[in-house]
């Protein structure tokens, strides 16, 4: 066992996120990937931090959450966090991080432009996706090593001034494409092996897989996203980058303890008790006449929620098997909002993230 893969001291939740700088999400779409960062960067952000929540897919995702128009191309603060912190929001796009990284490192800016009206950029990064990943991982990896106070330069890093941000969040492409996203050495490999975006691909590279990285999973307690969670996570190991938590995303709690789950698991539930009890709340009169019908109706209510929470049950201890530290967030009901979010953002600070 190497020093990067999981041993006894990674099972607890905050060794996921301790001494991590950059912290890039990952998970099956609609598990609530976007969310579950979203909820990262304000717990980060909860100690009196600036965190920077980078999104990649160009879905603005991040801007509908928060109920707010589009984003543009620009590190924008969203949301102010306890303690004086602040979320920062970035929607990346590739096309505006070539124009970026042309100004930045060859003053081309016009140039980039006029290459812009030609098509030739959103061409380039057509038929190279890899180039499209390493400027939107570059983008991501830059803030996080940019210092207070400095021009957006490669040779602004060396500085002994703090950082700029506490932590980067990165909402990145879901897990059957965070591999490919993330090794960019070898998407790469075949479009320059020598020059500048060669080594604008290895100062990224440099900084995914530092120990100052973690990639976190988030998943729901069904089937598929658990098992795309475990491919993920066996395809990131064999990258040699940084594991972190996985976030259980959507749980919902049981209605009943376990003595009356068993039951109506085994569909052992007494239908003249719940007749009963249905009589005794006073339904409508006009259902008076049908309580024993839906008692029965009720008994298979039950005893799909049983039969659904052994699933989760089952889906939980084969996550937990995985041997990743688990961060479990709660099923919202009625849609999200920053309300909902600052509680999302507390419930993963009580499981130690940000500590």
């Amino acid at each position: 066992m190497n020093d990067r893969e999981q041993g006894p001291r990674e099972a607890d939740p905050a060794a996921a996120f301790a001494g991590a700088r950059l912290h890039i999400v990952t998970g099956k779409g609609g598990t609530g990937k976007t969310t579950a960062a979203t909820a990262l960067a304000l717990s980060l952000a909860s100690r009196g931090g600036r965190v920077l929540l980078v999104e990649v897919e160009g879905r603005q995702g991040v801007a509908t959450l928060l109920g707010s128009p589009s984003l543009p191309y620009e590190e924008r603060e969203m949301i102010s966090a306890p303690n004086g912190g602040s979320v920062h929001v970035l929607a990346a796009d590739a096309e505006a991080a070539l124009l970026e990284y042309l100004e930045m490192f060859y003053g081309m800016r016009r140039a980039g432009q006029a290459l812009t009206r030609l098509g030739a950029v959103d061409f380039a990064t057509t038929i190279a996706p890899g180039l499209r990943d390493v400027l939107l991982t570059g983008k991501a990896t830059e803030a996080v090593r940019r210092r207070a106070g400095a021009r957006r330069r490669a040779t602004d890093t060396r500085s002994d001034a703090p950082y700029h941000y506490d932590a980067v969040v990165m909402d990145a492409p879901p897990t059957g494409r965070i591999g490919r996203f993330l090794n960019v050495n070898s998407e790469v490999a075949g479009l320059a092996k020598v020059g500048p975006i060669r080594n604008h691909a290895d100062r990224v590279m440099e900084v995914i897989r530092s120990t100052q990285t973690r990639v976190h999973f988030v998943t729901a307690l069904e089937e598929m996203p658990a098992q795309e969670t475990r491919d993920g996570i066996a395809e990131i190991g064999e990258l040699g980058l940084d594991l972190g938590a996985v976030v259980v995303n959507m749980v919902a709690a049981p209605l009943l303890d376990e003595t009356d789950l068993a039951a109506a698991a085994a569909a052992d539930l007494d239908t003249a008790e719940l007749a009963s009890g249905l009589k005794a709340a006073r339904l409508d009169p006009a259902l008076s006449e049908h309580h024993e019908e839906l008692a029965a109706d009720l008994a298979g209510e039950v005893r799909a929620h049983a039969l659904r929470h052994r699933l989760e049950e089952r889906v939980r201890g084969e996550l937990e098997a995985l041997g990743r530290p688990l961060v479990e967030l709660p099923r919202l009901e009625g849609g999200v909002d920053r309300a909902a979010l600052a509680d999302l953002a507390r419930r993963l600070t009580e499981q130690g993230v940000g500590r």
